[in-house]
């Protein structure tokens, strides 16, 4: 369990991370597509190193890479509409819910009382993030984003269980969402802007892909080690750094309240810890 929770929290740095950057972007989609472009080059490079997941894998790599197309086009809005210490939190949250439940109804994880005691703490620093009062379009963006990643973090914990390794399969999944979200930047048109950005922003896109893969791929390796719940749960640490982010960084209006229900929301993980899950 040990070596799941450091990796857990070593993910909730890097995807906190790569998000404000993408936040941060003149161009919050072309960011994004070339993050994942880039970083799924990456990871078809690594994969002569770690080799492959298996053929067994194979729909399930093919099912989580078409979800995270609704992922990132939910992210897209997100930012667009949300301030970052609300967007981020509620997406990630929200999504760290959901795929807990997922994995209790699906994959026969077991959660104990603390666990949903645990959760249900989560859930409460959510409700209150939700009563910030934002606005209707910045709502609906970032809980969509959480239930496409609720159901992608269930769809991987499976393929991850099922495979060679936690590192092949998670290197894998990202070599095919790469093709999968430079499909989606084809078929939006910014192809030529994508490659006409990359002398100038592609160091951009490729710290953020690398942090991507890094990010994912070390939440994959912990769920073959810890229940989704916990793990997914314990990831979400970022959303505390994320709040801190939009109110220092971004000065975003009511960060100090948001850092508070970001804290009640850290108060759930930290109980989930405890709990041992």
């Amino acid at each position: 369990m040990l070596t799941a929770t450091l990796l857990a929290i070593a993910a909730a740095a890097l995807h906190a991370s790569w998000n404000l950057i993408a936040k941060t972007a003149d161009d919050r989609e072309l960011a994004l597509v070339g993050q994942f472009v880039l970083g799924g080059v990456v990871s078809a490079a690594l994969l002569a190193l770690v080799g492959l997941p298996g053929l067994d894998t194979l729909p399930w790599l093919a099912l989580s890479a078409t979800v995270h197309v609704g992922y990132v086009a939910g992210l897209i809005r997100a930012y667009e509409h949300g301030d970052f210490s609300f967007a981020y939190p509620l997406a990630r949250g929200g999504g760290a819910i959901v795929a807990a439940v997922g994995g209790v109804a699906f994959l026969g994880d077991h959660l104990g009382l603390a666990a949903w005691i645990a959760i249900a703490v989560v859930a409460a620093g959510l409700a209150a993030l939700v009563g910030t009062r934002p606005s209707r379009h910045s709502f609906v963006s970032a809980a969509f984003t959480a239930v496409t990643i609720g159901s992608y973090t269930v769809i991987d914990a499976h393929g991850a269980r099922i495979a060679t390794s936690g590192q092949s399969y998670g290197v894998a999944l990202l070599a095919c969402t790469g093709v999968s979200i430079g499909a989606l930047g084809v078929a939006r048109g910014r192809s030529r802007e994508l490659l006409a950005s990359i002398p100038q922003r592609g160091g951009r896109y490729l710290f953020s892909g690398i942090a991507g893969v890094a990010a994912y791929t070390l939440v994959l390796v912990a769920i073959r080690h810890a229940p989704v719940g916990y793990v997914t749960m314990l990831r979400e640490s970022s959303v505390v750094l994320a709040a801190l982010a939009g109110w220092l960084l971004l000065h975003e209006h009511m960060g100090r309240r948001r850092l508070v229900c970001s804290a009640i929301i850290l108060a759930g993980l930290i109980g989930l810890v405890w709990s041992g899950a």
